[in-house]
């Protein structure tokens, strides 16, 4: 059990009421959970897997030192049918599965393996090799991890990004959205969305949509924490037609699909949980989440995440 909190003497009551329940131990400080690696320090928390991941590359039997910068080829491209089938598949299944569970701490890994988690079901020679990059970019990140600043400010704001139609098997979208609460990254996704978009606005807006209602759970989340949340979360867009309409009161017939969704989002701006702002696609922080990206590209966006090697 994890007690935390900043009220030390009602910590130690709760822990002297669970000592007269069970039998239980004190263990201070987290160290190690699951996987999960903390250091405390007065200027906050670091958290990483490095122990976790270098325990992947030996179930991979990744011996030689070889690393490269980036985890995904840039505009690489898996499909269901390129190369030669895995003869035995489990192990390409616990890596990615493995994989799946370090996103815990590396956000910087959440699209490829979004990607390479497509094909469990009959995994190929190719998705075999993007796991080994995967695990590659591991070996040259090790000690990659997120930094908790105690002094960053509670404040709340997001980004929202979407590849239109970039799968190209099926065509459909994959979206991805960041959260930071002041400096500290505290949510992201990468997913292919469930249909096929007719137009970049329409992969965009939906996007949106996914984006506010996780908005919405940590704004209430945060409420339940004692985290005033009073005034409206910045919310980042780099497309400026969703921007427009989801300021524009008048529906029209290319909006007319996606007038749901375009109510969601305007009831939400009107009530003051959420500003949408344009940003840059080259500020867009989302974009790792829903794409290939070169080496600069990537490094910074690492850098901005606040994905760090050692405690500051």
């Amino acid at each position: 059990m994890i007690i935390t909190g900043d009220d030390l003497s009602g910590i130690q009551e709760h822990k002297d009421f669970l000592s007269q329940q069970f039998e239980m131990k004190d263990l201070g400080h987290l160290s190690y959970f699951l996987g999960l690696e903390i250091t405390h320090s007065t200027d906050g928390l670091y958290i990483t897997q490095a122990k976790y991941a270098s325990n992947l590359m030996s179930q991979a039997r990744l011996t030689d030192s070889k690393t490269v910068d980036t985890p995904v080829e840039l505009n690489a491209h898996l499909t269901p049918s390129r190369g030669k089938p895995l003869s035995n598949p489990s192990l390409y299944r616990r890596l990615v599965g493995s994989l799946v569970y370090l996103t815990v701490t590396r956000s910087d890994i959440s699209y490829a393996v979004h990607q390479v988690s497509q094909y469990l079901s009959a995994p190929r020679s190719t998705h075999y090799a993007a796991v080994l990059r995967i695990l590659r970019y591991l070996k040259g990140t090790l000690f990659h991890g997120l930094f908790y600043s105690a002094r960053s400010p509670l404040v709340l704001r997001a980004f929202s990004d979407a590849d239109w139609a970039g799968d190209p098997t099926d065509r459909r979208s994959t979206i991805g959205y960041c959260f930071l609460l002041g400096s500290s990254l505290i949510s992201w996704r990468s997913k292919k969305q469930t249909f096929v978009a007719r137009s970049s606005t329409k992969a965009e807006y939906r996007a949106l949509v996914d984006t506010t209602s996780e908005l919405l759970w940590l704004r209430w989340l945060l409420k339940d924490l004692g985290v005033s949340t009073s005034s409206a979360a910045p919310l980042y867009c780099d497309n400026q037609s969703v921007i427009h309409i989801a300021h524009n009161d008048v529906f029209h017939e290319r909006t007319k699909h996606i007038e749901i969704d375009c109510h969601f989002i305007r009831y939400h701006l009107v009530h003051g949980a959420l500003k949408l702002f344009s940003v840059s696609s080259k500020d867009q922080l989302a974009d790792i989440f829903t794409k290939s990206l070169p080496k600069r590209c990537t490094r910074d966006l690492v850098d901005n995440l606040k994905l760090v090697s050692h405690p500051p």
